[in-house]
């Protein structure tokens, strides 16, 4: 699948008479949260995505849009409990647990499809609530997640404000990293954070959505 991503990201790029809007998003996340906190790593950084916005249909008085975003996440990652690297698992693991417990940047670059269910509820404030899925590449091997091929789940709520022909989205988001065992270690990574993005409306005025 990942071969194909960019012939898929080339065909929803030049599809530009399709697209009711493009954004920019930019967001922080970490696994150190009130909702969960994992003791044996830390993990935190910053994601930068680039949101094309395609409506499907209107469910009642819900809009039902795709969202294709391309994506730039860098992170930085430590391992704070050494005896997560068992022997059992791994011949070397005296030289992979003090590998491991250093702290290190790693990038992850991936394509998610995101399915939004959008509503207007008060003049020019909408509510957003947006599942994507998607699939990418990461660069550094851990001891929670191989190297190379990976999936990338979001779930985001948040609200928008719609100006003239342009909009201003603040949220919140859950976030996983795994690659369905294709590649071992697939720990994952889980995440919680905040993003806010500004979008252009091309076809029509944003007061009109």
């Amino acid at each position: 699948m990942l071969k194909y991503l960019p012939l898929i990201l080339f065909f929803f790029l030049t599809n530009i008479s399709a697209q009711e809007k493009i954004g920019f998003q930019f967001g922080k996340s970490q696994e150190d949260n009130f909702l969960f906190n994992d003791s044996d790593y830390s993990f935190e950084g910053f994601s930068s995505k680039v949101q094309l916005f395609y409506p499907i249909k209107k469910l009642g008085k819900w809009d039902f849009n795709l969202i294709v975003q391309p994506q730039i996440h860098i992170y930085k990652h430590q391992l704070l409990n050494p005896s997560f690297v068992k022997p059992e698992d791994y011949a070397n693991y005296l030289e992979l647990r003090e590998r491991f417990t250093k702290k290190k940047t790693l990038s992850v670059y991936a394509v998610e499809l995101g399915f939004q269910l959008r509503r207007a509820f008060l003049k020019n404030i909408n509510f957003e609530f947006t599942a994507a899925l998607g699939a990418g590449y990461i660069d550094v091997f851990t001891e929670r997640v191989a190297n190379g091929f990976t999936f990338i789940e979001n779930l985001s709520f948040g609200l928008s404000y719609t100006f003239k022909k342009s909009e201003l989205y603040i949220g919140t988001n859950f976030e996983h990293i795994s690659n369905l065992d294709i590649n071992l270690p697939n720990s994952g990574y889980d995440l919680l954070g905040w993003e806010v993005s500004y979008r252009f409306f091309l076809n029509k005025k944003g007061t009109k959505i």
